[in-house]
């Protein structure tokens, strides 16, 4: 696979909670990663890049969420918490619109560095009301995010009705490209509340794949 091809994975959901009553699932999901800063203008016949088809990506559907430029405006975020030093290549990662409908409950953009480095990561998180929080982890001192690093944000957005508004989030991202495993741990005053983990396999980004992802 090309390093700057886009991509589709393939792989799983899982979560479980662990307060107040514990219960788990999981699920078998499909999912884009795309180039923001180098958007392909060639996609295959059964995916559209802001059109209607089987498959479709909307700019609108991701960061300021009105349909402008998506680089723009993560390159102004980015700037804005004083990582300037991710100017390298930007990824989305996210649910693609099936036949013109899509729920994402969490997009991640992986923002690397000119040499490739993982220096932040903005994880768009969505509830069922159709609201939108973006949590924008590094670290402090902005040095290269490696797998198995765990960064923390503040909850500050309602997503489940199990869980108030408070308590921290633990991210993890171990990403080799061609398989990734995210990590998404919700911790209270009173521990560990919630384990949500997305891992899948890639392939480029095909009509033939896409095809049997909609089988």
């Amino acid at each position: 696979m090309s390093p700057d091809r886009a991509l589709l994975y393939f792989g799983t959901v899982v979560h479980r909670r662990l307060a107040p009553v514990r219960h788990g699932f999981r699920y078998g999901v499909f999912y884009l990663r795309l180039r923001v800063d180098q958007m392909q203008r060639r996609w295959p016949r059964l995916i559209s890049h802001n059109g209607w088809n089987l498959f479709s990506f909307h700019d609108a559907d991701h960061g300021p969420r009105d349909g402008s430029a998506l680089l723009p405006w993560i390159r102004n975020l980015l700037t804005q918490h004083g990582l300037a030093c991710a100017d390298g290549a930007i990824w989305l990662q996210a649910f693609p619109r099936v036949l013109g409908y899509v729920f994402n409950p969490v997009s991640f953009w992986l923002c690397h560095d000119r040499a490739g480095a993982l220096r932040a990561v903005v994880a768009e998180v969505r509830n069922t009301f159709g609201e939108c929080h973006n949590y924008l982890v590094a670290h402090p001192d902005g040095r290269a995010i490696m797998p198995g690093d765990w960064l923390t944000a503040r909850k500050v957005f309602h997503v489940s009705p199990f869980f108030p508004v408070s308590g921290h989030y633990r991210f993890r991202f171990i990403d080799t490209g061609a398989h990734c495993n995210f990590r998404i741990d919700y911790t209270a005053a009173d521990g560990a509340q919630l384990l949500t983990a997305v891992s899948g396999t890639a392939q480029t980004l095909r009509s033939p794949a896409l095809a049997l992802a909609f089988l």
